[in-house]
């Protein structure tokens, strides 16, 4: 079983996000790379998330990768932020053609031990070895019992949700899924609910 972590993780891309998800069972978002600073909901988005929960900032050891994670210092709420930084490991991903300009392996290569290891030095919460109990997640059948999924409007009402929350229209289910569990819990969303319908 994969562990838990508490905080959301964002990574470069996709592939960078496969990876992580086979090491780890969190939420992990992706900058899209330098178009994140172009995003302003995503940009938003993420200060909420960083100010709830927790935000690993877990980008290539590279130019570019260092270059979006300052930028992101300087945007997003410090105290808030953990840096995950791999190892100078040589070689290239099995995707790729040729290495990277500096010959070394990104987040991509990283085997799961790594990856662990790094989210552990840069003090992430690991949460089967926290002693104190968390809420429990939101989940899809809660969605359906509360009519977000699965009824006529479900659609319009998860909008109202979304547009209370601030998180983009476009958000498919299971990111909204993953979005309300990072930024409230049951209790906050029947609350939301509730206040929507007066």
């Amino acid at each position: 079983m994969k562990p838990r972590i508490r905080e959301a993780i964002l990574v470069e891309g996709r592939y960078d996000k496969n990876t992580l998800s086979q090491a780890v069972d969190a939420v992990i978002l992706e900058s899209s790379g330098f178009g994140i600073f172009h995003d302003r909901e995503k940009i938003d988005f993420l200060r909420r998330v960083a100010e709830r929960r927790g935000l690993i900032i877990f980008t290539d050891s590279d130019g570019a990768g260092f270059v979006i994670r300052n930028r992101l210092k300087s945007i997003l709420p410090r105290e808030k932020l953990l840096h995950a930084y791999i190892p100078d490991v040589e070689g290239k991903e099995r995707r790729k053609q040729k290495p990277s300009k500096a010959g070394l392996l990104g987040v991509e290569g990283m085997p799961p031990e790594v990856i662990l290891d790094c989210l552990r030095r840069c003090g992430a919460h690991f949460l089967e070895e926290e002693s104190k109990t968390s809420t429990a997640p939101i989940t899809r059948q809660d969605l359906f019992r509360l009519g977000l999924m699965g009824g006529a409007n479900s659609g319009s009402v998860r909008n109202q949700v979304k547009k209370r929350l601030g998180l983009p229209a476009q958000l498919g289910t299971s990111g909204f899924l993953d979005a309300l569990n990072l930024m409230t819990d049951l209790s906050g969303l029947e609350q939301i609910l509730e206040e929507e319908s007066e």
